[in-house]
């Protein structure tokens, strides 16, 4: 019967701990087709980033403040690809876990580290976004510092809450289908649990409703200018179609890509009786790490002066669009509300 029980119930020390072997969970053809998904959005991320990091690196004009945040996604999510989406392919051809106990600690460790950088990332590019809109002429300004300060947050706190099952305060365990492994969610110990709490609630829930309350407030500000600004002939209100498509966009992503993830750990926390199917218990995670494709494409590639520079790099220096060098020069109308309320419009660089 190893390997056979749902979850919680099984654990790497429970379920064939010693050999890690064939789970029978799925047949050889299941485990083969998980394999080619996650191969296929493992390899489409590494691409992805690996370029977003390129095209930075070789063009001066992208290194703006939000930049630093967007390379440091791209990173994340790179790692993510490659030592969490490879081995995950590794073993599903396999049909078993086979890296070993050491494997799925290195593993779990290494996901989750760049899993929730990325998350706080995330949450500094929105808080970023916020600011600039809202505050382009009050004293709260976004600068280089504060955009290596992010960065160096996330990866600072993302350290700090991943380690601890390193040294014996929660654990590194198998997750779904068992091909993958990830905070072990499902040990009802008193240790793990404290530590599991703690750790949904930082590194979950405080950049999730970063990113909630950022984008609300500024959806919020752009209403309020477009209410104000009647008499600009329009450009207010497409101002902030464009902004609220994009945020739209990056909500829903986001919400698709972990929100199910963190739900489901949540709900085993709250309910120790609740059985998850393993079958079922993948589908989350799989979402989570298909948020190496979404990223570069949502906050990255549609941005037109990167796209025209991307297109550039691929093509050897030459662009179909040879004005696209010269969009940052060219100014938009952003609108603002100060904080009496009043409209204010500024001459600023278009992404």
């Amino acid at each position: 019967q190893c390997g056979k029980q749902l979850i919680p119930g099984y654990s790497l020390h429970s379920v064939c701990s010693s050999s890690l072997s064939h789970t029978g969970l799925l047949s050889q053809m299941g485990y083969t087709i998980l394999a080619i998904i996650m191969g296929v959005l493992s390899l489409a991320g590494i691409i992805l980033n690996i370029l977003v990091i390129v095209v930075t690196a070789r063009h001066r004009k992208l290194r703006q403040p939000l930049s630093y945040a967007l390379v440091n996604l791209a990173v994340c999510d790179l790692g993510c690809a490659l030592f969490g989406g490879l081995p995950t392919t590794f073993n599903g051809i396999m049909g078993q876990f086979s890296l070993g106990r050491l494997g799925c600690v290195f593993g779990g460790f290494a996901v989750a580290f760049f899993g929730i950088s990325a998350l706080c990332t995330v949450a500094v590019i929105s808080v970023e976004r916020y600011i600039v809109v809202c505050y382009p002429m009050g004293a709260v300004l976004f600068q280089t510092r504060h955009a290596v300060a992010g960065v160096v947050l996330s990866w600072v706190w993302s350290f700090v809450w991943n380690t601890p099952p390193l040294f014996g305060w929660g654990s590194f365990d198998l997750e779904g289908v068992q091909i993958s492994c990830a905070p072990n969610w499902y040990n009802r110990d008193a240790a793990n649990m404290s530590y599991i709490i703690l750790y949904f609630s930082l590194c979950f829930a405080v950049p999730f409703s970063a990113i909630m309350v950022s984008y609300s407030k500024l959806l919020w500000t752009l209403r309020q200018v477009s209410k104000l600004q009647t008499s600009e002939s329009g450009s207010t209100y497409r101002v902030e179609r464009q902004v609220a498509r994009m945020v739209v966009v990056m909500i829903l992503a986001f919400l698709i890509t972990w929100l199910p993830y963190a739900a489901m750990a949540l709900a085993v926390i709250m309910d120790p009786s609740l059985n998850i199917d393993p079958i079922v218990a993948t589908i989350p995670v799989y979402l989570a790490k298909s948020s190496t494709i979404y990223n570069p494409i949502i906050y990255i590639f549609m941005n037109r002066q990167f796209r025209g520079c991307a297109i550039a790099v691929l093509q050897c220096g030459w662009s179909p669009w040879p004005s696209e060098a010269q969009i940052s020069d060219a100014a938009t109308i952003v609108a603002s509300v100060n904080k009496n309320n009043k409209a204010v419009v500024e001459q600023s660089p278009k992404e």
